[in-house]
């Protein structure tokens, strides 16, 4: 993609909510040529093919020797459609820093977003303790924890429906 179509897209994806951010990753082997190769994999197997990421690209440090172990460091640059994109990587990644570059003024949410981001990070919170508790409990156990994760599902799909309904919310 020609610089001009990359600022283009950034330009139009910003404008639709879009963020632009600069992420820092880490990483640490006891090999050297093992790093670049994973953090290469990182990059374009596996941020790049996220949901809401538009675009990804940076630089990866030469590995370095530290006490006993080699190390390096990515500084990536990533367009997100949107908020959740973003937080949805960083939750998945864990990167060491992230520093946004844009917006570069304010970052304007509708309530319907601030609502679909907290839905999407209660679900993954879910996710993650099932993923926990599913290698810590008993089997009868757990059939009892996604009993009672999958009534607060239907819950979940009635309040949204209600709420759907309402024809105040419809204007």
């Amino acid at each position: 993609m020609a610089k001009s179509e990359v600022d283009e897209l950034t330009t139009k994806t910003i404008d639709n909510g879009g963020i632009l951010v600069r992420m820092f990753f880490d990483m640490q082997s006891e090999k050297a040529e093992d790093l670049q190769p994973l953090m290469i994999d990182l990059a374009n197997n596996r941020l790049l093919k996220m949901p809401g990421v538009v675009y990804c690209y940076g630089a990866i440090e030469e590995p370095l020797k530290m006490q006993d172990v080699f190390s390096t460091s990515a500084e990536l640059t990533v367009l997100f459609k949107d908020l959740w994109s973003l937080l949805n990587v960083s939750f998945n990644f864990a990167p060491a820093g992230v520093e946004l570059i844009k917006p570069e003024r304010e970052l304007k949410l509708k309530p319907a977003d601030i609502e679909t981001l907290a839905m999407n990070v209660s679900q993954i919170s879910v996710d993650y303790s099932q993923y926990i508790l599913g290698r810590v409990l008993k089997k009868e156990d757990l059939e009892k924890i996604h009993s009672i994760t999958k009534n607060r599902e239907e819950l979940g799909k009635k309040l949204m429906e209600k709420k759907a309904a309402k024809p105040e919310d419809k204007k």
